[in-house]
Parts: C-alpha cells; structure tokens; sequence
C-alpha cells in the first residue's frame, strides 16, 4: 500500500478527538446547522494516484477557495495587468475587513480577502461577458465532473446577510474599482462561493498548482508553469486570511481555505491535497484541517521548506 494510504488512515484515525473543537460558520445561515464533527481527506499525486479517507464523497461549500479558480482566470486572461488593480500583499487584517481600503484608495491588498475578490470577480466579468458561470465550468473541467453545482440556499443565504460585503463592494465602487454594477458583481461573488465540491474533486482541481499547470488528466497546460507558480506565492502568502504565518509554520504548503471548512494546499512537483472538516478556528480555518496538514507534511517529510 502506498505510504500516502498508510498516512491518510492513520491521520484519520488520530483526528477523531479535535473534531469537535471548531465552531461551523454561523453568520451564514445554511451553514449554521451544517454538522461538525465531519472529516474527509484526499491526495492525488503527480502519478494521478487518489488516495482518501474520511467523509471523501461528501460535497461540502467551497466558499473561499473559489477565490483560486476566479485569479486563475483573471490571471491568464490579464496577465500581469491584473496587478494594477489588486495587490500581491498580505493584509494582516480579517479576510472581510475595509481598514486597508481607505489609506490605499481602494486598492484591495491581495486577491484572496474579501475585497480583493471581488475586484477579480469584476475582472472575469470583463474578460468572460457571455459566460454563465465561468467559475463553476472551470471547476467540472478540472475535476472531471460536469454534474458540480451551485447551492442556490447557500448563495441566497450569504446575500440576504452579506452586509459587510456589500459594503466593500460599494466602497470599491466609490474609488472606481469596479466597472460593473455592485449588484452584478456580488452576486457573482455568493455564486462561486456556493458551489459544491467534495475532496477528491477539489484535489483534482488543484492539481494543476501542483503539475507546473498541467490539470488532471490532461496533456496540456491550462496555464503556464510561471503563472501556476505565482498563484502558489500568493496562497502560501495570502490563503489563510489572518493566520497565514502560523499556517506556513506548521504546515509549510501553499493553501487556501474556506469558511466552509475546505482547505487545498498543493506541494510543487508532488501533490494536490483537500482536506475538510466544517469545525473553524478563529481565524476561520477548519482546525482539524489544518491539524491534519500539518500530520501530513510531518509524518510524510515533504513540504516546501
């Protein structure tokens, strides 16, 4: 048996007392009541080998770590351009925070808090005006799923409470960061945010991050091996809101999570790897997940340090 099997059972086996440590995502209704002692895992290596454990088969809401797929996009589509409009900067601050936005005349420190997302949401809009749901196709076409959907429950849930948000994005508006209107772009925003994934399809679609580009399953690349590079940067550097510090130290891969309790993290020329347990820390990453992570490069000796 593999020794990612090997470890992946035994994480598994050793994660069952921190499951209950975390506090779900209440301020957003339809995942207030979302169970938290739940846990999945699962790792692709470059060979394409899945390995899993856990709740692997359960979709859960992919919230923030859509953020990576929308840069993506902007990404290959802007290019270097992008950065004229979102920083590459930690924040320091909580991901939904407008502190910054103020002295920087809205110019969003990075992509992967609030504000910054929103400013790539309305960056896709302009590169990809006849696209539904460009997001969610990128999602089936990484993961091989053409069935991924949107929750519409989630999504409305978030917007009838996505207060804070709108402030940003009206707050954006007001500095001339955004070119479509406030409404549009949110709702866009709580779409991708909805969709639902489980941890094997979310490992598939990072795999990309980790292949120099080149997605599952494919020949090609998606994007250029410089670019993948890049976006690596910024969720080793950004991914983690407020924590990103202690997330490098203990668990040292790049990732990105979501306050639904999913974090992807990839090592560079080894591995896509998803791991979710919907139970948060306060800074709103899954506390088991990130405890698994850290047993993952521990117990493994790979990281990128």
């Amino acid at each position: 048996m593999n020794q990612y099997q090997v470890i992946l059972d035994q994480i598994y086996k050793d994660i069952q007392p921190h499951l209950n440590k975390g506090k779900v995502a209440d301020y957003i209704p339809e995942l207030a009541d979302v169970p938290v002692a739940q846990f999945a895992m699962a790792l692709v290596d470059l060979q394409g080998n899945v390995f899993s454990c856990g709740a692997a088969g359960q979709r859960f809401s992919l919230q923030s770590i859509s953020k990576v797929f929308t840069l993506t996009l902007a990404l290959k589509g802007l290019g270097q351009q992008l950065w004229h409009r979102v920083g590459r900067e930690p924040s320091g601050s909580a991901f939904n925070s407008l502190v910054h936005l103020e002295y920087e005349k809205g110019k969003p420190r990075n992509p992967f808090i609030n504000a910054g997302a929103l400013v790539v949401t309305d960056v896709v809009l302009d590169l990809l005006p006849s696209a539904q749901a460009p997001v969610l196709e990128l999602l089936r076409s990484l993961s091989g799923n053409a069935a991924l959907g949107i929750n519409q429950a989630v999504a409305s849930s978030e917007e009838s409470h996505g207060f804070r948000n709108a402030s940003l994005a009206n707050f954006l508006k007001s500095f001339g960061r955004l070119s479509h209107p406030v409404d549009t772009v949110l709702s866009a925003y709580y779409q991708d945010c909805a969709i639902e994934i489980n941890a094997i399809e979310l490992a598939k679609t990072g795999y990309f991050l980790a292949n120099q580009g080149v997605p599952f399953g494919a020949q090609g690349p998606f994007i250029s091996a410089n670019r993948a590079k890049y976006i690596n940067s910024l969720m080793l550097t950004c991914g983690t809101y407020d924590s990103v510090g202690d997330f490098a130290y203990r668990v040292g891969l790049p990732g990105k999570s979501g306050v639904g309790g999913g974090i992807l993290a990839v090592m560079p020329g080894e591995f896509s790897v998803c791991v979710w347990s919907p139970g948060l820390d306060q800074s709103g990453n899954s506390l088991a997940g990130t405890q698994a992570l850290e047993w993952l490069t521990t117990r493994t000796g790979i990281s990128i340090f």
